[in-house]
């Protein structure tokens, strides 16, 4: 029997007219990345388990892709574990390796790794697919590419006015209007504290990170369910309707979290942020949301989110500090900040709106009608110097029927089509067609090569 082919879900393949535009996201968020001093590195897909687990919480570990043991992996196993069916005591037996669930935590185990080839402050970037086993919905899927930038190796929060600004610049360049939401992880430790929850922390940022989702209603019922007191989470209610501008707001919290001095700490530090994107005249609107919790166990001070004005979609770039991330793997007290930039929902988001660029750099320009060996031995001189002038260009393989080989210029969108038989070859010159208006003119090559390049 014929199998029918097919993917798995969560995933998906992507046509030449589609890893275009793909390609256009990630060079225009390459080219603002080397703008700003970054320089790139590429890590495995495939990372130990030993490195990823215990990094994203508990529900993040549950979203990793294990990777079974090559071999008769099962053979080794006791039959009692094999029998009490827990696949947390099975899973370690069976698997040593897990395709990676973000591009941080294996950056900061490259850190560790190679501290000692790399100049600090060290400012990376990477553009490479990560893997997560949620459940596929629009705008989410289980394998999908991250654009990372990161400064480790330093505390100044000038970092996270930069990455702000790489965020505005990117997305003014891709013409997506953006809202950028900011928090900071010490307030919220701060908050919990003074609501009595303070070794509740993570609990209280998990379900806050999910009210713009299930809504307040059931963050609170999940906050119960998890064991956080009823008075505490009354008394968490008007902390999260703060309302009024950004000043107004961290006017508010220095009242609510004077006796915190962890949240007074992030209150400094929003102040501080606020005063250099004041300064930097960021185009996107930058507001403090103090629901912003972003679930992220290594998070230790901002918290950065962006979302798309233009329609409704989840967020399209994300991150923030982490302090500590290093130490889990040797190398204590090396703080850092980053964001990641969404891939496939900024693809989204620009195929919706219709934003890409008609004119490709990597579509074909010039395509040679194909009239038979004379005529083409006549074009390749042609189409060389196209070729050495920049200019996509190709020819048609054989001499097939004129209708066929107009009929791929036009399914492949290509702009000009070459045409040269036995007129053109008495008079050394070449007929070029405008496959747009359907003009088209007798020209010498060089005029040829000058038209192309200008249009």
């Amino acid at each position: 029997m014929i199998q029918k082919p097919s993917i798995p879900k969560g995933t998906r393949d992507f046509l030449p007219a589609e890893v275009v535009k793909r390609n256009y996201i990630f060079d225009t968020i390459r080219e603002v990345f080397r703008l700003y001093g970054f320089q790139p590195i590429e890590t495995p897909a495939m990372e130990n388990l030993s490195t990823l687990m215990g990094k994203y919480g508990e529900e993040g570990d549950k979203l990793l892709f294990k990777i079974l043991n090559s071999g008769d992996f099962i053979s080794k196993v006791p039959e009692k574990i094999i029998d009490e069916k827990d696949s947390g005591k099975l899973t370690p037996q069976i698997s040593e390796k897990g395709l990676r669930y973000d591009l941080t935590v294996p950056f900061a185990r490259f850190v560790v790794q190679y501290r000692n080839d790399l100049t600090f402050p060290f400012r990376r970037y990477q553009i490479q697919p990560v893997w997560r086993a949620d459940r596929p919905q629009k705008g989410r899927y289980r394998e999908f590419y991250q654009c990372d930038v990161d400064v480790i190796g330093s505390d100044s929060l000038l970092n996270e006015a930069e990455l702000l600004q790489i965020v505005d610049d990117v997305f003014g360049r891709l013409k997506i209007n953006t809202v950028v939401k900011v928090n900071n992880r010490k307030i919220l430790a701060g908050i919990a504290e003074i609501i009595g929850e303070h070794n509740r922390l993570t609990d209280i940022t998990v379900a806050i990170d999910k009210l713009e989702k299930i809504g307040l209603e059931k963050v609170n019922q999940e906050l119960a369910e998890k064991g956080v007191a009823v008075e505490a989470i009354s008394r968490l209610q008007p902390i999260l309707d703060l309302s009024g501008n950004t000043s107004e707001k961290v006017g508010q919290l220095e009242a609510i979290l004077s006796t915190s001095e962890t949240g007074m700490k992030g209150v400094s530090e929003i102040k501080t942020l606020f005063e250099y994107i004041e300064r930097m005249q960021l185009t996107a609107q930058v507001e403090l949301d103090l629901t912003l919790a972003r679930g992220l166990n290594y998070y230790t001070g901002a918290i950065i989110e962006v979302k798309t004005t233009d329609m409704d979609m989840g967020s399209i770039c994300g991150g923030g500090r982490y302090d500590d991330l290093t130490g889990i793997f040797g190398l204590p007290g090396v703080s850092g900040v980053g964001v990641s930039f969404g891939a496939e929902r900024i693809y989204d988001v620009m195929e919706q709106l219709s934003l890409y660029p008609q004119k490709s750099a990597e579509s074909t320009r010039v395509l040679f009608v194909n009239f038979g060996e004379k005529e083409e031995a006549y074009c390749l001189s042609l189409l060389s110097k196209l070729r050495q002038a920049g200019v996509n260009s190709e020819i048609y393989p054989e001499s097939a029927k004129m209708k066929k080989q107009m009929t791929y210029a036009n399914k492949k969108e290509i702009p000009f089509v070459v045409l040269a038989g036995e007129s053109e070859m008495g008079s050394g010159k070449f007929t070029l067609k405008n496959m747009t208006s359907g003009e088209q003119h007798v020209v010498a090559a060089e005029e040829l090569i000058k038209i192309v390049i200008q249009s």
